[in-house]
């Protein structure tokens, strides 16, 4: 099966030659070969697996051994981070070609954002489930440094990428990948709320709290700009090719974010913020998240039809199929603040669903995905396939 990863540069170590040797381990000079096409995408599988964690931990439903087992992803997440951080440090230390050359590739650079959010999305869940195991304190120690490093990562990249894509890259058409810079910081605004009760209150509480608001805006102001081009796209050029296509569920990334954000708001508000900015937070989490959420499941089910279409159509498995786990997993988290703050049975109805769907959706994903790494198809190098590819997989017109 043909793997992932969208167009990237000619790789000069990996040319298309089926004369050339099927490994770099016996080319000389190349080190830690099999880290060289590792690129900033796979940090979709650390968010994925994370949000499986912090959303089943806040369900508003009681089942046994649900939190136990969701503390066990947990740590699986930190175990997948930690990992992945350390083969992305070998991947720049030795092969600084091809880094440089993921981030001049229009396809490749926007998953810098993932860098982020997967550092967020696991200090999230330290704070939600992990303080179960390993304590409070080292919980939020975890917590404080991770989020302050995928803020940073985040919203430097939500400069840095668009400004690549306006100054270095040609760019052909809108992709949903634009919007994983752009999103970062609204991840980071949605974390942040569960440090906000361990810092000084006064200034440093409300200083803080604001900020949080603030990346909010900077996110969707964002998003906005870019889900037009985006729909856009589809309708005057037609569906996405075959292995892009599950990047659609990209687009529930901002709206169940956001919502999730505008609950989190309303929850930290009281005590922090003075009348009547405090009680304005929890309207506006029910005026704001409602009609969102709405717009969200519209798109879910746009989404998922344009999804059985390219799979009736022969699409196999890519890592593009990790889209569909994240940006779920926020509506999930978003469908929960909504019922919390409701009290509407409807939303805990809608967050245990698409709980369901997003476990699924996990599975599927990193059962591939295992079996890809074991095979070495997921990290083969441009030109090199492990088996044929499936018929008609370029694109679906």
């Amino acid at each position: 099966m043909a793997t992932l990863v969208p167009s990237r540069p000619t790789d000069p170590a990996h040319p298309a030659d089926p004369a050339r040797p099927a490994s770099l381990a016996t080319t000389p000079g190349v080190r830690w070969a099999p880290v060289r096409h590792l690129g900033p995408n796979w940090y979709a599988a650390v968010m994925g697996t994370a949000i499986v964690a912090n959303a089943g931990a806040t369900l508003p439903a009681d089942v046994p051994g649900l939190r136990t087992a969701c503390a066990a992803v947990w740590a699986l997440s930190l175990a997948l981070l930690l990992t992945l951080l350390t083969a992305r440090a070998l991947h720049w230390t030795h092969h600084r070609d091809q880094a440089r050359a993921h981030l001049l590739d229009p396809a490749t650079a926007p998953f810098y954002g993932c860098l982020a959010m997967a550092l967020l999305a696991v200090g999230g869940g330290t704070m939600i489930v992990g303080k179960d195991w390993i304590g409070l304190a080292a919980a939020v120690a975890v917590a404080a440094v991770l989020f302050t490093a995928g803020t940073a990562v985040g919203l430097v990249a939500a400069v840095a990428v668009p400004y690549l894509m306006v100054t270095r890259h040609r760019i052909e058409g809108a992709s949903p990948v634009w919007l994983l810079p752009v999103v970062a910081p609204m991840v980071a605004a949605a974390v942040g709320p569960l440090l906000l009760p361990h810092l000084p209150s006064g200034q440093v509480q409300q200083t803080f709290l604001v900020a949080c608001y603030a990346m909010f805006g900077v996110s969707l102001l964002a998003t906005l700009v870019m889900l037009p081009l985006v729909f856009g796209r589809l309708v005057t050029h037609g569906p996405l090719p075959l292995a892009l296509t599950p990047t659609l569920f990209l687009v529930l990334g901002p709206l169940g974010q956001s919502t999730t954000a505008a609950n989190k708001f309303a929850d930290a508000a009281p005590g922090v913020l003075p009348e009547p900015y405090a009680h304005g937070f929890g309207a506006f989490a029910v005026l704001y998240g409602v009609p969102v959420m709405g717009f969200a499941l519209l798109w879910l089910a746009l989404a998922g039809a344009l999804v059985v279409r390219a799979r009736r159509r022969g699409m196999g498995f890519a890592m593009t199929f990790w889209a569909f786990t994240f940006p779920v997993g926020t509506c999930v988290t978003g469908a929960e603040g909504l019922a919390q703050h409701t009290g509407l049975a409807a939303f805990r109805w809608l967050a245990a669903g698409l709980y369901v769907l997003l476990v699924a959706a996990w599975l599927l994903a990193a059962g591939h995905t295992l079996r890809g790494l074991v095979s070495g198809s997921l990290l083969a190098g441009p030109g090199r396939v492990t088996a044929e590819p499936r018929p008609a997989t370029a694109r679906t017109r």
